[in-house]
């Protein structure tokens, strides 16, 4: 974990309304370092009073060297600590059956610290789970395989393998280890959440009149969904390495097999050049109203590699308006206007053949995607080498 504020624990009052004997449980695996330090804290509060301010003190301080494990602990209670973390770990406790000591008068704090004690790794889940949001942008991965084999949510020695792997490659580049990987089972998918070390960063810090230097390792979260129906994997990380590393990873330790996310091509537009505007019909997929295509890219190569472009209201009707036919060239990009029954303005949908797809992730997203399946535009898993790519939903 970084070197940080403590933004809770910097406040004597947070730490008065944690139960003392549950702070004094919380520290007492460090009590050797506090010693050294000068602060002595009871066995227990019948014996005596904690030292909240120097307490305070002490957290607050860059240069204390604090062990990484309290570290850690302050940390994730700190982040923790608050009425919606309370609310999230009380009911994951309760579903748990995990066996908290509930009162009336129980802080945020005392909450957090106790749901450490009694599961440091529960609240570690909960924690990561804050970054579980709905990333804009993924790339997707589909099986090569012909039939998509059957998933089973990985146990604690699945992902602990997975995390070594993983562990292998970050240090490697510089970015350490201690690698997590949180697993949330979801209506739409298995999503994980990987969290992992960025490169090492020194900072100045002010120490009362003193410059000191504040060392720290950041930390990245990158999310991943596996869609079992379709074997696709959706994968929302930063450089294209990393990408490459989870498509492996991730199908070397749930299936066997590193090559199980090929890469192939996921998306075609062929069916406008085969089907013409009959690609575009909707009538199938409730939620969609109408379809059409707004802009078509052609590439009609040469010695120039010229790309002709085609933007309308309606592209099919501005080609009857003509001669009736397109260019003869490969669709390299494509824009549709899709409107949907719940809907007053349409969306826009930009598809680019590609081995993976960028797009918005929503519940209209979903209807896009039976659409595009249905229609021939997501292909069943075949390497047709048409190159890098995007699809995107927007509002129009």
């Amino acid at each position: 974990m970084a070197t940080f504020r403590l933004r809770r624990f910097s406040n004597p009052e947070v730490l008065r309304a944690i139960a003392p004997r549950r702070l004094i449980a919380f520290l007492e695996p460090h009590r050797a370092f506090f010693e050294a330090r000068g602060l002595v804290f009871p066995r227990a509060p019948s014996t005596g009073p904690i030292d909240y301010e120097a307490l305070v003190d002490l957290f607050m301080d860059p240069g204390a060297g604090l062990p990484k494990e309290l570290l850690d602990a302050l940390f994730l209670v700190d982040e923790m600590a608050t009425p919606h973390g309370m609310d999230a770990l009380l009911e994951d406790a309760r579903c748990s059956g995990l066996p908290l000591d509930e009162a009336a008068e129980d802080s945020p704090a005392d909450v957090a610290v106790q749901v450490w004690l009694l599961d440091c790794r529960l609240l570690e889940s909960k924690h990561a789970e804050q970054f579980l949001v709905r990333p804009r942008s993924f790339e997707c991965y589909q099986t090569g395989r012909a039939k998509v084999p059957p998933f089973t949510l990985p146990d604690t020695t699945v992902c602990g393998n997975l995390e070594r792997d993983l562990d292998d490659w970050f240090e490697e580049k510089k970015r350490g280890r201690g690698t997590r990987v949180f697993v949330y089972p979801r209506e739409d998918g298995v999503w994980f959440l990987v969290r992992h070390g960025e490169p090492f960063k020194r900072e100045e810090s002010l120490n009362g009149p003193e410059t000191v230097s504040v060392c720290y390792r950041p930390l990245k979260y990158d999310v991943l969904v596996y869609q079992p129906q379709i074997g696709e994997l959706r994968v929302n990380a930063r450089s294209k390495h990393e990408k490459r590393l989870y498509r492996t990873q991730f199908g070397k330790h749930f299936f066997g097999d590193e090559d199980f996310f090929p890469g192939d091509s996921k998306y075609t537009l062929e069916p406008l050049l085969t089907r013409g505007e009959a690609a575009l019909a909707c009538v199938d997929v409730p939620g969609m109203e109408w379809v059409r295509l707004r802009e078509a890219h052609f590439f009609l190569g040469g010695p120039s590699n010229e790309v002709q472009s085609h933007r309308a209201d309606d592209v099919f009707a501005a080609f009857r308006s003509r001669d009736g036919k397109p260019p003869a060239g490969r669709i390299i990009r494509a824009v549709f206007q899709v409107k949907f029954t719940d809907s007053k303005r349409p969306r826009s949908v930009t598809i680019r053949p590609s081995n993976i797809a960028q797009y918005t992730r929503d519940d209209d997203a979903e209807l896009v995607e039976q659409w595009l399946r249905r229609r021939g535009f997501i292909l069943a898993g075949a390497d047709t080498g048409r190159g890098e790519g995007h699809a995107t939903l927007a509002s129009a």
